[in-house]
């Protein structure tokens, strides 16, 4: 028998799927520590931050950890990435969402509908010309699955999509060119938008500083859905205010929930989400449809999908 621990914010859950060979239980974060010397296989259906070093020494029977996002550094502290258990993300489940996410975003700024809005309540019949995005240039830093759709998606709307990533390479389906990210500086100010999709590890962290929001370009704008500390939130808040940039679509932050003393939420060209971006009302089919089958994978010995390198943060490839 398998047992599988199912970490939820609400600890009450009763509906698990049956299998066979498989024993089910939840509890809430609040109690990992006492409960994961039950678990074979944990899976964490929370979101919410907290520290896990106290449940790693209590983890004897554990082999298998699985995430339910497509990042990983909440829980990549250094007793996981330490033990011998196996770490898988739920790539491939928020992909879609994600990328429509960001055409919403790009589309909204650059067609000016939250001033549209403003005006509407404001009662006002404002004409104004805008702009398009058709043969506009975008960058998704970090072409794993997730930006790997919002890629195909970005080139549906007749965008010149390139990627970002740990090395130069050739392109294909859907970048025209990948570019060495460590080089960001050099070429930021050839895109109109740049899209963060990439996993918050050591490298990652305060990416998108002074730096390169000073390359960028006046009138370009900046997506993030990735994490928060992938950029230098202070630097932002005064690239957007002093028009160094364009516009921002946000729904990751530094601290979350946003605290009500951040500039970011009195900024005009700012469109500010709460970590919803891959938030849809079939994400718990989907992720359960994905951990299902990794868990038939799991029970057969054969190896699992979206296996986690502990060290860098990057789906195995």
């Amino acid at each position: 028998m398998v047992n599988v621990l199912v970490v939820e914010s609400d600890s009450d859950r009763k509906a698990f799927p049956s299998i066979d060979g498989v024993h089910f239980r939840s509890c809430a974060i609040t109690g990992l520590v006492d409960a994961v010397a039950w678990a074979e296989v944990l899976l964490f259906r929370t979101f919410e931050a907290v520290d896990l070093r106290a449940v790693w020494p209590n983890a004897a029977n554990l082999r298998w950890v699985h995430a339910s996002s497509a990042g990983v550094d909440r829980l990549l502290d250094p007793g996981l990435r330490e033990g011998p258990w196996l770490l898988t993300n739920s790539g491939g489940v928020l992909d879609r969402a994600i990328a429509e996410y960001v055409a919403a975003g790009i589309l909204a700024s650059v067609k000016n509908l939250p001033q549209a809005l403003r005006r509407q309540r404001e009662r006002v019949w404002e004409y104004r010309v805008s702009t398009g995005v058709h043969g506009k240039h975008a960058l998704v830093v970090g072409p794993g699955s997730i930006g790997r759709e919002i890629g195909r998606l970005l080139g549906a709307l007749g965008m010149r999509v390139d990627a970002s990533g740990t090395s130069e390479r050739p392109g294909d389906a859907e970048f025209a060119r990948i570019r060495h990210v460590e080089e960001l500086r050099s070429y930021a100010a050839q895109y109109d938008v740049i899209v963060l999709a990439t996993p918050l590890t050591e490298r990652t962290r305060g990416l998108v500083g002074p730096e390169v929001l000073a390359a960028m370009s006046p009138d370009a704008g900046l997506v993030n859905i990735s994490r928060g500390p992938v950029v230098d939130e202070q630097a932002l808040c005064v690239a957007l205010a002093s028009g160094a940039i364009g516009w921002a679509v946000l729904d990751v932050f530094e601290v979350e929930p946003l605290p009500v003393s951040s500039p970011l939420w009195g900024l005009e060209n700012v469109i500010l989400t709460a970590h919803l971006a891959g938030d849809t009302d079939d994400f718990a089919e989907r992720l359960w449809q994905l951990f299902e089958d990794n868990l038939e994978r799991y029970l057969h010995g054969s190896p699992l999908v979206n296996g986690v390198d502990k060290q860098t943060g990057y789906v195995q490839r």
